[in-house]
């Protein structure tokens, strides 16, 4: 049989994918149930439904069927049921259902008016417990009346400073609090109740009596950002108490199998971005400080792995061993997301790698006997799967193929993997991608491409841009320069007050290493990146010439105008002196790249999204019209109703269109 000749991957494969996420393996072992999410081209919008795998032999099929969004499955411990979250009875109020494993339809459980968050069985399987924001009075109210609702939001009255957050707008009033549900009769109860604090990450004790979760009580939250504790409170509700514990950021509390312990990822002290989370356990009778198990290790307990298809994979909260004598968890580190456990005693001899491929660790669960571990993983060539692991002998077996008939009819190109140094002789590590059909006697033109965050990664995940731009004929480059997370705390910190210089002088020790391959024509380079990626393009736009196009994407262009309008508001200040721009203007000014847009002559394309609350697009619009105030070639693009995330989440024809804008940019200039 003749092989198909494989083609190069489109815009338009966007439609194709489907993105698996949200796996869990049932207590016996024998089955995973997970989301598998697809687009419906007509109407743009994005369904997801229920999927199951055996862990033995046999193929996946699907568990619940229909054009809605089911997400979140959670087995019962005894296995029989799995509550899950879906908008199937309302398309914009989802509910608590609950579908029996062995056959019948889902039930609706809950009948809120409000958000869902994370939600967790109780060990007997009788209850959940879950976060849950009230819908706002007034809006009740006025979607009872249609005349109101026509006429929609008549004012806005803010009083709180974090009154917005990117890809959910304004916030309402009602605050996150804790719940319990019945699992039978669907009845609520509320534990936590306040107008100025939320509660989240609910966990059960072992025995059930007790819920653990994550709460910042300082007396304004908005303004100590980093002061979140954990506390404790009766299953049954009544007074909760503090978990002794270090000042700083706080997430994913844990229960020791013995109910003594609690495991959580923590960063200690306040605005210290720069610092790698730790993997810490505290005692519950107070009778021991918090320790942290990873301080010897210069990695980042993380997930943060960046690509544009599914985003980051999720941080799964510390998994005890039955024994309680380690802890398994994710690090983001050398551009993998791996998976380690480690003895309590967090010596260096006690720190294990389970599942350490190329590639990222996503959503990761045991089954009751911690026999079998199931577990998301993707790479460079593959969007993302369901991999089943044995405990014991560690071996490992793909499960599932959801995007398999697709990826095999493509050809995506080369990619080479190199570490080489940085302008302060630092080790960096870097990627090349090559276009399909490389020629290495072929002078080829190249784009750079630059992450956000700062403190993320580029490393071995499935980048869709990555692969278009290099099916459309360039060499695609990206590395990791200073600033970003995964290479220890040094390598972090050094943009700290700096935001513009270390990386700038990373990533053109990158371009120069790179403009000295044979086949890289020095003469066509083009750059691009969004978010702090966008700031880095501004910047470099104002410091070099040595590009001959650029496209800046939902970017940062000046430091004084961002503080207050971004969702971040006032806490950027805590990267630059922690002071603010009226008691420190020639700092922030100084690390602006507004201060430096009168030296740019590159012709650059402007993107922004017209929903952005992280960056706003007030940020984009400068940014262009001083470019073409100096008379430099430059177009602006917006998408409207888009957050900042469009590149990820966004609807897909405007994912589609803000691409092909990118290859007609870097094509007019860089193939002509």
């Amino acid at each position: 049989m003749n092989r198909l000749k494989k083609r190069r991957i489109t815009a338009e494969d966007l439609y194709r994918f489907q993105l698996v996420s949200d796996s869990r393996i049932s207590p016996d072992g024998r089955h995973v149930v997970f989301c598998v999410q697809r687009v419906d081209k007509k109407t743009e919008k994005k369904h997801s439904n229920l999927w199951i795998v055996p862990t033995d032999e046999g193929p996946a099929r699907q568990f619940t069927f229909g054009d809605q969004s089911d997400s979140q499955p959670q087995w019962s411990p005894d296995g029989r049921e799995i509550a899950f979250i879906s908008n199937r009875g309302d398309e914009k109020q989802s509910q608590i259902y609950i579908i029996p494993f062995g056959g019948g339809e889902a039930r609706k459980l809950t009948s809120f008016k409000g958000k869902f968050g994370d939600f967790e069985w109780s060990p007997d399987s009788k209850k959940l417990v879950s976060m849950f924001c009230k819908k706002d009075a007034e809006e009740i109210e006025r979607e009872k009346d249609e005349q109101k609702k026509k006429l929609g939001v008549v004012s806005r009255h803010i009083t709180r400073v974090h009154f917005k957050e990117d890809g959910e707008g304004f916030l309402p009033k009602e605050r996150w609090h804790i719940w319990t549900i019945d699992a039978g009769t669907g009845k609520g109860k509320q534990l936590t109740d306040s107008e100025i604090y939320d509660e989240w990450s609910p966990r059960w004790s072992p025995d059930g009596k007790k819920i653990v979760f994550c709460s910042n009580r300082a007396k304004d939250p908005d303004f100590d950002r980093d002061a979140i504790d954990m506390f404790m409170i009766p299953a049954g509700g009544g007074d909760f108490r503090k978990i002794n514990a270090p000042l700083g950021i706080k997430a994913g509390p844990s229960f020791s199998p013995d109910g003594k312990w609690l495991a959580y990822y923590g960063r200690e002290g306040r605005g210290r971005w720069w610092r790698n989370f730790g993997l810490w356990i505290v005692p519950l009778d107070g009778k021991a400080k918090a320790r942290n198990l990873t301080e010897k290790f210069d990695f980042n307990v993380s997930s943060w792995t960046i690509n544009d298809m599914p985003g980051s994979p999720d941080m799964m909260p510390p998994t005890w061993t039955k024994d309680g004598k380690r802890i398994y968890f994710q690090v983001a580190h050398h551009g993998n997301t791996t998976l380690k456990s480690i003895a309590l005693d967090g010596d260096k001899r006690s720190l294990h790698t389970v599942i350490g491929d190329e590639g990222v660790v996503g959503e990761f669960s045991f089954d009751k006997d911690q026999e079998k571990l199931a577990y998301f993983h993707a790479d460079m060539k593959n969007l993302g799967e369901i991999w089943w692991l044995n405990v014991d002998s560690l071996k490992s077996r793909r499960l599932t193929e959801i995007n398999d008939t697709l990826l095999q009819e493509l050809n995506l190109g080369g990619i080479e993997e190199i570490w080489f140094k940085g302008a302060a002789k630092n080790d960096l590590q870097g990627w090349i991608l090559k276009p399909p059909g490389f020629n290495s006697k072929k002078k080829y033109p190249s784009i750079l491409e630059i992450h956000g965050g700062p403190s993320l990664q580029y490393g071995n995940f499935f980048m869709h841009e990555f692969y278009y731009l290099a099916a459309n004929g360039y060499i695609v480059c990206f590395c990791n320069p200073r600033g970003g997370q995964g290479y220890g705390e040094k390598h972090s910190k050094a943009i700290w007050n700096d935001w513009g210089n270390a990386a700038f002088s990373d990533l053109m020790a990158w371009v120069d290493f790179i403009g000295k391959r044979p086949y890289i024509d020095n003469k066509r380079m083009g750059v691009t990146g969004g978010s702090y990626g966008g700031y880095m393009t501004n910047w470099i736009i104002g410091h070099t010439h040595r590009f001959k196009a650029a496209v800046t994407q939902r970017s940062v262009s000046n430091l004084i105008s961002d503080y207050g309008s971004s969702d971040y508001n006032w806490g950027i200040q805590r990267a630059f002196r922690d002071l603010p721009p009226w008691e420190d203007f020639a700092n922030f000014w100084r690390q602006s790249p507004m201060k430096y847009i009168g030296n740019a002559k590159t012709p650059t394309l402007v993107l922004h999204n017209e929903n952005d609350l992280r960056c706003a697009i007030e940020q984009g619009e400068q940014i262009f019209v001083a470019l073409k105030k100096l008379g430099v070639d430059t177009e602006m693009v917006r998408f409207p109703d888009e957050p900042h995330g469009l590149s990820r989440t966004g609807r897909t024809d405007r994912r589609i269109e803000r691409l092909k804008h990118i290859l007609r940019w870097f094509d007019r200039y860089l193939k002509r």
